[in-house]
């Protein structure tokens, strides 16, 4: 009898230390909560788990909440607090242009030289996803300077490149073809430029954010660094429809001429910066609601998909994911609207950024397509586009 009372306590021990890891394995780093409210966890977790009665406070530091189990600290959290704010809704497409801070390195390859001798001059020295910042001492802004640069050196030039956030400078020998131009053998990219849409524009700090998701190049699949950007107005003309393997795509004029706002930030969030003309902003204000208020079952989403109107559309908010690792996926939207599934198909390049309302709050945008379901994508939570915000200068 005592052997099989020690074993049913032992392995009621292993069970509470297996959830217990569980618990602690599958918390966020962080998690958010507005002004006054208190954390929540399941019942089982609290009868095991106790928190701190109050976040703790540190001076220039973010709260702190402690997590104990039998009374030992096991996991703290950072709490971040959002005031009962409310931000302006948008939905309306733009052009967004972007340069890039340095010249774009989308690979490398052979290049003949005077006598038909073939040879890669940067080999082991540059490869895609660089950055090349300047050229001989003189910055580079474009392509162009770059050419100039190598046409204009000697047997050897000195690059300044940067990989993953570090610089380091490199001697390279261009090769003269049998044209007698001079050739690194290198392809590069310095700016990119597409449709997306506003978010949500913020009064409070006179900042929008944009797509939900940061703009990365198509050939490194790297975020883009940026120098500077530009927003243009945005006229939608025609819809290619999405379809089963195929994404769709909004096609619009961009009116180049008339700078609607500036691109100052370019995250894994989304694009942030500036609006040019105050008119052009719409006067509707709307609370947001934090993640752990999101939940499945109908929603909304405003999106302009015709010249520079704005409308809603039904959508149904199919799960939650509260902890996932990729911020511009913690929801799954199905577009569920007739009226936008007999125009689009479902979600279609160029609505990334689509504000999601449930409840009469903001609670997100539009990210990313399924492609094989294009009915279907993913949504990110308002809170990491306001937190990111939060962070900008």
């Amino acid at each position: 009898m005592k052997t099989r009372i020690i074993f049913s306590i032992t392995t009621l021990l292993c069970a509470v230390s297996i959830y217990l890891a569980t618990c602690v394995l599958t918390l966020p780093e962080s998690i958010s909560l507005m002004e006054g409210e208190s954390p929540e966890f399941s019942q089982l977790a609290q009868s095991v788990l106790n928190v701190s009665a109050e976040p703790v406070f540190e001076p220039d530091e973010e709260p702190v909440i402690t997590l104990r189990a039998l009374g030992m600290p096991i996991r703290s959290l950072n709490v971040n607090v959002f005031q009962d704010m409310e931000v302006i809704p948008w939905g309306r497409t733009v052009g967004v242009r972007i340069d890039t801070d340095g010249i774009l390195v989308l690979g490398t390859g052979q290049v003949t030289d005077a006598r038909g001798a073939t040879s890669n001059p940067v080999d082991g020295i540059l490869k895609s996803g660089d950055l090349i910042i300047s050229a001989d001492g003189g910055t580079l802004n474009t392509k162009e300077d770059l050419k100039a640069a190598v046409k204009s050196s000697g047997e050897s030039m000195n690059l300044v490149i940067q990989r993953d956030g570090r610089r380091r400078e490199e001697a390279v020998r261009p090769v003269t073809g049998p044209g007698g131009q001079k050739n690194l053998g290198v392809w590069v990219r310095d700016s990119t430029q597409g449709i997306g849409t506003i978010t949500y524009y913020n009064p409070a700090t006179e900042k929008y954010a944009a797509l939900g998701h940061g703009i990365i190049d198509v050939d490194t699949k790297k975020l883009m660094e940026l120098r500077t950007g530009e927003l243009w107005p945005a006229y939608i003309n025609d819809i290619k429809k999405g379809r089963k393997g195929a994404p769709g795509e909004l096609v619009g004029k961009m009116d180049t001429s008339n700078i609607f706002g500036r691109v100052n930030t370019n995250s894994p969030t989304g694009i942030f910066g500036t609006i040019e003309n105050a008119r052009s902003i719409p006067n509707e204000r709307m609370k947001i609601a934090l993640q752990n208020r999101v939940h499945e079952g109908p929603a909304k989403i405003r999106s302009n998909i015709s010249g520079s109107e704005i409308n809603e559309y039904d959508v149904y908010i199919e799960s939650v994911n509260r902890h996932s690792h990729d911020s511009s996926r913690g929801m799954v939207i199905r577009i569920t609207d007739p009226r936008l599934l007999s125009k689009t198909g479902g979600i279609v390049q160029g609505m990334s950024g689509s504000p999601v309302i449930q409840g009469g709050k903001l609670i997100g945008a539009i990210t990313h397509v399924f492609v094989q379901e294009p009915a279907k994508g993913y949504g990110i939570f308002i809170e990491n586009m306001l937190r990111q915000e939060k962070m900008l200068p």
